[in-house]
């Protein structure tokens, strides 16, 4: 019997899967079609959101026709509403029956920038719950659909993650049209395509694909134009659901997408021929193809000379490997490798260790996770408590920890320093796979010391190479490896010098600085020249 009930309640949840589904796009041509009875289809709508109470709706009169006003309050803008539409509306009587009283509304009546006519129940759902204003006039199977999106929004602000001393301060919101007008300010240019979709069953998330065309290798648009499409879910909240989504592999640690919140990084690498995905409601804008080097630049490298980018870009990629293998390499060296330590800090770190009753790997594994923690803490604590717990948290059980002889001192300063290390991470995305891969790198030395180490970065070197993003290898231009592309991966070439955008990347317009761009001294004329000598003389 319990098998019968599972069966058919199983039934059920599939029956009313289907019933939602084929509400929310119904199969039959005549349920899509708008009656011509306004008031039926006023009825219709109330009905289909459950008599909501954000659903406004004022009746009209133009003369000899009838009419209806829709819009949800909270998302439009009821200032333009008010200005535009209704008081427009109000001053217009028509008392001719040969006038086509909604060709006349939409000519002459509605004072909005763009307004569209809509012929069935689907378009008209999506467009008054993305907050626009619905004109239903009696005699007429269609509906004006007036653009009045608004309501309170988020302004633009400086960058909370991915700050910058120099260079632009504004950000992305969660605003799609803002986000994009962002990208048009500093790429003025036509081929800036912006290409719209929707994604998700019920949520009906706008996306924004936006790629330069001639710059952009068409293999990757339509790739992800593929990815996106085949996206078959309920609603997308952020722009991390379609990063899971679109991704080629799903069991890495490293990132495969790049997501920014920086107008000026996303406009950069639409230059470089990549792809930008924007989600309606995500102040994080994804790129595509990505690569393991890009996620050690910064936007700093760029707005700086390139000696100084460069030494700033080498002291991160070392406190990588810092955050990545500190604590491992202590657990080998105290452990297998005694002989590899200078005798006189071999001496005072057993000294230290002496009371501990616990190996180098149990030790540092208690600080790692206890670190975690507090960081974690830190995150979730309101901002002017979390960062205080964090300080004092750390000082307090770091200094008990010793007193009580459960760590030593040596491991007390090897796990700040890598925690340090790997806040130099530009991106939180390859910090935290850092942090993740620490953890195995730790139990592959203590069980073979540096041998482990080595079979472990090796390991992840093949996992690495193996990646693909969109088509792109992972590692390029390092694996595989490629010459002219080493003009901004360790070191990063001046401007005058970066000739051609990336070749693994980009395959036809690849020339992005034209010749003879080298800084050079005025010359001077003979006749300076001259007097220069006279002076002298």
């Amino acid at each position: 019997m319990s098998i019968l009930t599972k069966m058919l309640k199983k039934k059920q949840v599939q029956r009313k899967n289907d019933n939602y589904r084929q509400k929310l796009d119904p199969s039959k041509p005549e349920e899509l079609v708008i009656q011509k009875d306004y008031s039926a289809n006023v009825s219709r709508i109330e009905e289909e959101l459950g008599h909501s109470a954000d659903l406004v709706i004022r009746q009209i009169n133009i003369g000899i026709v009838n009419g209806a006003l829709l819009f949800i309050d909270g998302i439009v803008d009821g200032k333009g509403i008010s200005e535009f539409v209704v008081e427009t509306l109000m001053d217009k009587q028509i008392s001719s029956r040969e006038v086509d009283v909604f060709q006349y509304v939409m000519d002459q009546t509605v004072a909005l920038g763009s307004i569209k006519t809509i012929t069935n129940w689907n378009d008209l759902y999506n467009a008054l719950l993305s907050g626009c204003t619905i004109i239903l006039l009696n005699g007429y199977n269609k509906a004006i659909s007036g653009e009045t999106r608004g309501g309170e929004l988020r302004s633009i602000a400086e960058p909370t993650q991915q700050l910058a001393i120099r260079g632009p301060k504004d950000a992305f919101t969660e605003t799609l049209r803002t986000n994009t007008a962002l990208i048009r300010r500093r790429i003025k240019s036509p081929n800036l395509w912006v290409e719209s979709m929707k994604i998700g069953k019920v949520s009906q998330t706008d996306i924004a694909l936006l790629y330069i065309k001639g710059i952009a290798e068409e293999e990757i648009i339509q790739e992800v134009k593929e990815r996106l499409q085949r996206i078959d879910i309920d609603a997308i909240m952020d722009s991390g659901y379609i990063e899971q989504l679109i991704e080629e592999q799903t069991f890495t640690s490293f990132p495969t997408t790049y997501h920014t919140e920086r107008p000026d990084v996303v406009s950069s690498q639409l230059l470089e021929g990549r792809v930008a995905i924007i989600a309606d409601g995500s102040p994080f804008v994804l790129t595509v193809p990505a690569l393991f080097v890009q996620f050690f630049q910064a936007p700093d490298d760029y707005y700086s000379r390139f000696d100084l980018s460069t030494s700033v870009r080498l002291l991160r990629i070392i406190s990588f490997l810092i955050a990545l293998i500190g604590p491992s390499l202590y657990i080998a060296a105290t452990t297998f490798h005694q002989e590899m330590i200078p005798t006189t800090l071999a001496i005072a770190i057993a000294a230290q260790r002496e009371n501990v009753p616990f190996p180098a790997f149990v030790e540092a594994l208690i600080m790692e996770v206890t670190f975690e923690i507090l960081r974690e803490a830190g995150l979730r604590l309101p901002r002017a408590v979390g960062q205080a717990v964090s300080i004092v948290g750390a000082l307090v059980i770091g200094q008990a920890a010793v007193q009580a002889s459960i760590v030593s001192p040596v491991m007390v300063i090897v796990v700040s320093i890598t925690a340090i290390a790997n806040f130099s991470t530009p991106v939180f995305a390859m910090a935290i796979a850092a942090r993740l891969l620490r953890f195995a790198l730790m139990v592959m030395a203590a069980l073979i010391g540096f041998y482990g180490i080595m079979v472990g970065l090796m390991i992840m070197a093949i996992h690495l190479c193996s990646l693909r993003s969109f088509g792109v290898p992972y590692m390029a231009p390092l694996a595989p490896f490629s010459g002219p592309n080493q003009q901004d991966v360790f070191i990063r070439y001046p401007f005058w010098a970066f000739k051609d955008r990336p070749k693994f990347i980009v395959k036809g317009n690849v020339v992005r600085t034209g010749e003879n761009q080298k800084p050079k001294p005025p010359k001077q004329s003979s006749h300076k020249s001259d007097k220069l000598e006279e002076n002298e003389s």
